[in-house]
């Protein structure tokens, strides 16, 4: 790991090159300046980009210098995963490199990462003592992704017009059209209980939509449009009968049954928050969606595990074409709106960036005081150590799972 304390430090905030554009920043202008007021052995600077929601001038400032190349950076901060031929060696970088499920298609990322000695450090797996993340953009997932989900049941239903969420300033220019959605008697299910899930229910609840308990969701019919929140012990049971336990179904959910389907065929609607272990059973099945009883017709999968939870994930869509219909009947992407029998699937992969700069500045936020701290002072507590996936050339020993990944 970089030895920082007893010398100067320079940290370049990189151009994002990531296709389709991403117009979040890791740090805002004012957060910039934060920066180095808070910590002087460090220096600052930004690569110049012409797709952030911050302008080069807006950096230039807040005292920020503009640069064309990071060459001369220790550290590099991203966002999304940087392009491979954008890599540089011998660098430490932060960025969310989607690798840590064994993704398919960053496996060439992390092959050039070692072969570049680069130290990566995965925001996802920033965490504290209790394993709880420190930083992240959950709640601006929750948010665009529930009110995308809102968008999307009111166009495949022509039931109202409202704004698309990039289309808006930021999250108060948002709450503009929350006065907009007129919504028949429906039933919506949120899955999850993390930072996604409640900055999902923010929305309903700006909204005027009514909460209700699961059992209540399942029991009752409503003259009004309602949703329920669903954590992991509502719609999992243990294969064996015995309790639902929630530790053991964190470390080892092979032990459960999925219990889903009860709620998919009460629900219109349903807004996929909760993190998915691979390990862990599907909400449904294809067989499930072509029962009769089978009543979601819109999903809006925040999660956008292809192919994972939900299975009519089967490729994530863009903030510019952000839905598709999938057939059950022929497991098969169509054009969206175009048959009633289908379920019309909202996945964009990079939901925050619908708000970036509210995002931005939350994330930044985060950045400064639960991050940075730890890696410029000294990692005592080992939180940039356990979030260390690749350096000097190898993958670390909590990632060394991961090894067969790279060698296919």
């Amino acid at each position: 790991m970089l030895e920082i304390e007893q010398e100067m430090i320079k940290i370049g905030i990189i151009k994002e090159g990531k296709v389709p554009v991403d117009r979040r920043v890791p740090v805002t202008p004012a957060q910039a300046k934060e920066i180095k007021d808070k910590f002087p052995i460090v220096d600052i600077v930004v690569q110049s980009s012409n797709i952030r929601c911050f302008s080069d001038d807006d950096y230039r400032n807040a005292g920020i210098e503009v640069v064309d190349s990071l060459d001369d950076c220790q550290v590099i901060l991203g966002v999304k995963e940087v392009p491979i031929h954008e890599l540089m060696s011998d660098k430490t970088y932060f960025f969310f490199s989607h690798t840590i499920k064994k993704q398919e298609y960053n496996r060439e990322l992390l092959q050039a990462i070692l072969k570049k000695n680069i130290q990566l450090i995965d925001y996802e797996t920033l965490t504290d003592a209790e394993s709880n993340r420190i930083i992240a953009f959950g709640r601006w997932a929750g948010i665009v992704g529930a009110y995308n989900a809102i968008w999307t049941f009111g166009r495949r239903y022509n039931l109202f017009n409202i704004r698309r969420a990039h289309e808006c300033f930021d999250l108060e220019d948002l709450r503009t059209e929350f006065e907009k959605v007129k919504l028949p008697p429906i039933k919506i299910a949120i899955t999850g209980g993390g930072r996604v899930a409640k900055g999902a229910m923010e929305v309903l609840h700006g909204m005027d939509i009514l909460k209700v308990t699961p059992a209540v969701f399942l029991e009752q019919s409503f003259h009004e449009p309602v949703f329920t929140q669903l954590n992991s012990r509502d719609y999992h049971q243990k294969k064996d009968g015995t309790n639902f336990n929630r530790h053991e179904f964190f470390d080892n959910p092979s032990l459960y049954d999925g219990d889903f389907i009860k709620y998919a065929n009460e629900a219109d609607l349903l807004i996929a928050s909760a993190y998915w272990d691979p390990r862990a059973p599907v909400l449904f099945k294809r067989e499930d969606a072509l029962k009769s009883d089978f009543r979601l017709r819109v999903i809006a999968d925040i999660t956008c595990d292809i192919e994972g939870s939900v299975p009519s994930t089967k490729q994530p869509t863009t903030i510019d074409d952000p839905i598709y219909d999938y057939n059950p009947s022929e497991d098969l992407i169509e054009k969206p709106l175009t048959d009633e029998a289908n379920i019309t699937v909202m996945a964009v992969d990079n939901l925050p960036c619908e708000l970036p700069r509210d995002a931005s500045e939350s994330f930044g936020y985060e950045l400064i005081h639960n991050v940075l701290p730890h890696f410029i002072r000294g990692d005592k507590e080992g939180i940039i150590k356990k979030a260390t996936i690749a350096q000097n050339g190898r993958l670390t020993d909590k990632y060394d799972y991961l090894q067969d990944y790279i060698d296919e």
